[in-house]
């Protein structure tokens, strides 16, 4: 077990942004495997929100080099991730990784990428187009980002007090008929005319109006480039082993589906023969793999993910 790591703040260039991490590297003295650390959704920084922190801790442990950034304008990152696409943060994430190949004592063939929720649909997007060894994702979902934010808004309509079903059926056509506004190009203006037009039943009205509070012009005119990527044809594409883990618990994701739609592409006879799926699913926990409501990363969680990685590359022995 490495007991020692050297950290450095890192900068480097991507598709017109210069993006600000951190590099962790193990104190070893011989060349480690490497991984990419993608966050997810909004502004998310080099630790996620702490989330990664634990993990990278365990990664370097294990003996891997660990590079996490700020996202497109967050932290010491140039640009706007609300200018951007899916596809412009998996050039982000190729340019991290090309990075941190091209490190000293970094194994480059080695180094895969790690992304959680959103950021599992940019490595796969990022795999599919760059030849890795391996790709890991945490909490993404299979379905489009529009599926999954519906599901999401049923969820936690569900967990409304007071929220009849025919309540959550109303509610719900209101979110499908903003998703067609978006759809067909609506600005702003129009979608907030259409969201106070909206019958949103009185139990069901905090809820929605929550949801769009944090609506302004710039993340609308994001979430319509984004509703609609599909991750599966990236999945399809891929020609390294795959691990998709999960919280049972997630509110946020149709695991089940996700999981059957990742499945059913895993069986495709066009696939890679390399590009193997190992999914885990962790009871009890959410969409950060978290128990406890987030006290703690679920038991196991960490050390599969570092024996998944460690079984698919070379990590040699200090002499």
């Amino acid at each position: 077990m490495v007991t020692d790591e050297l950290v450095r703040d890192v900068t480097f260039s991507s598709t017109g942004v210069v993006l600000a991490g951190t590099l962790t590297v193990p104190n070893r003295g011989v060349p480690a495997p490497g991984v990419v650390m993608v966050g997810g959704s909004g502004p998310s920084d080099r630790s996620n929100d702490g989330f990664f922190l634990p993990i990278r801790r365990q990664l370097v442990e294990a003996g891997l080099v660990v590079l996490s950034y700020d996202k497109r304008g967050v932290g010491g990152s140039s640009g706007d991730w609300l200018e951007a696409t899916i596809d412009d943060f998996a050039f982000d994430a190729v340019a991290a990784l090309d990075f941190l190949r091209a490190q000293p004592g970094v194994h480059a063939e080695s180094a895969g990428l790690f992304g959680h929720s959103e950021g599992g649909w940019v490595v796969l997007c990022a795999a599919a187009r760059e030849e890795v060894p391996w790709v890991v994702t945490n909490g993404c979902p299979g379905m489009t980002p529009a599926v999954q934010d519906r599901h999401a808004l049923a969820t936690a309509l569900r967990a409304t007090a007071g929220v009849t079903s025919d309540d959550a059926d109303v509610t719900l056509a209101a979110f499908d008929r903003l998703v067609e506004a978006g759809r067909r190009g609506a600005d702003f203006t129009e979608a907030t005319r259409l969201v106070r037009s909206f019958p949103v039943p009185a139990a069901a009205e905090d809820l929605f109006k929550e949801y769009w509070s944090e609506v302004d012009a710039s993340l609308w005119e994001f979430t319509k480039r984004k509703q609609d990527h599909d991750p599966i044809p990236d999945m399809l594409r891929l020609r390294c082993p795959y691990l998709a883990t999960f919280g049972g618990a997630d509110e946020l994701v149709p695991v089940a589906d996700s999981i059957s739609m990742f499945a059913a592409a895993a069986c495709h006879s066009d696939r890679d023969p390399r590009a193997t799926l190992t999914v885990e699913v962790f009871p009890h926990a959410d969409h950060r793999v978290q128990v406890n409501g987030g006290a703690a990363l679920a038991s196991g969680y960490v050390e599969t993910l570092a024996r998944w990685i460690t079984d698919r590359v070379d990590i040699d022995t200090p002499q």
